[in-house]
């Protein structure tokens, strides 16, 4: 079991796939690491808008069929600010994050062990 009070800035709600309350326990711990070490670092809040997911709800939010996301090794991050942008990034990245996707109104971040390549793209 994850112990939340390691990540004052979170909670395991906001990790949850929305058809299975309780799963934000299956994040992995060392991407709750690392994304706590980026806000704090960060020094701005970071809004989560999808961590753990379900088979049936990665397909529903047309996730790839091997997602991080599924393993608990993703989380993406509401951003539609070009400067928190900028501050997130850094951030994830100075934490150890290896892949980072970019879209218009969040940022994807994982470390699936899986998939090696250090990668950073758009959507």
């Amino acid at each position: 079991m994850i112990d939340w009070s390691r990540f004052p800035n979170f909670n395991r709600a906001e990790f949850d796939s929305p058809d299975l309350p309780g799963s934000g326990n299956n994040m992995n711990p060392e991407v709750l690491d690392r994304l706590q070490t980026a806000r704090t670092a960060a020094g701005i809040a970071f809004i989560v808008n999808s961590g753990y997911r379900t088979i049936e709800r990665n397909r529903r939010v047309g996730g790839v069929a091997n997602s991080p996301h599924l393993g608990g090794h993703a989380v993406d991050i509401h951003c539609d600010s070009d400067a928190d942008r900028w501050v997130i990034v850094t951030a994830l990245l100075d934490a150890g994050f290896k892949r980072i996707g970019i879209a218009k109104t969040f940022i994807h971040a994982d470390c699936d062990p899986a998939k090696n390549a250090e990668r950073v793209w758009v959507y």
